[in-house]
């Protein structure tokens, strides 16, 4: 009974070591995964959607909560002044979600750009949401304002051949987007006149 009891005790105290230790470590790499999101994986999205800014987008950001969440928003400056951001969100692809980055002019609610950051898409087929410029092109200078769809769907994106889902997903996540927009833009409009000046 004794050494039932040791053992116990020592286990315990092992299990309580190894989830401190995790924690620390989790809490002491935070910082450094967030920026590796931000320069390898986010930001070649936000460079492309705000190539001609004056500032860098990925160091002046801000965030605001969002019920739950904690949202990352990215400012570009252009025409000197603070007059875009760019934020990210997810829709259901084939092999799981697929990371959308939008860029959406805060004067006129039209969106600037996107870049797909994130997807585990068949090779070739749905994985050419990132990589085709046709594609990504068609959502520039559409009103945020609205729901974005395929044109089989009742919208104007014509989707990649072969890549429905694929497709439906980048316009689910421009569609979230476009909702979260509508939700955020007296605190994004508030939050972006903090830079450029």
């Amino acid at each position: 009974m004794g050494d039932m009891i040791k053992m116990v005790v020592v286990l315990t105290v092992l299990s309580a070591f190894s989830g401190g230790l995790l924690a620390a470590v989790r809490d002491n790499t935070k910082d450094k995964i967030e920026n590796q999101q931000l320069q390898f994986v986010k930001g070649p999205a936000i460079k492309s959607i705000f190539e001609g800014a004056s500032n860098d987008p990925i160091a002046d950001r801000f965030k605001i909560k969002d019920g739950e969440i904690e949202r990352s928003f990215f400012v570009a400056i252009l025409d000197g002044k603070p007059k875009a951001v760019a934020f990210e969100s997810y829709g259901k692809g084939y092999g799981g979600d697929v990371g959308l980055m939008v860029g959406i002019d805060l004067e006129n609610d039209s969106i600037i750009g996107v870049g797909v950051t994130t997807h585990a898409e068949t090779p070739g087929l749905g994985a050419k949401a990132k990589d085709d410029p046709g594609f990504s092109a068609q959502f520039k200078g559409m009103s945020i304002m609205e729901p974005v769809k395929l044109n089989k769907d009742g919208g104007r994106i014509n989707s990649i051949s072969g890549a429905t889902i694929t497709s439906r997903a980048v316009t689910g996540a421009a569609t979230d987007v476009s909702e979260i927009y509508k939700r955020l833009k007296p605190q994004l409009e508030e939050n972006a006149k903090n830079f450029g000046k």
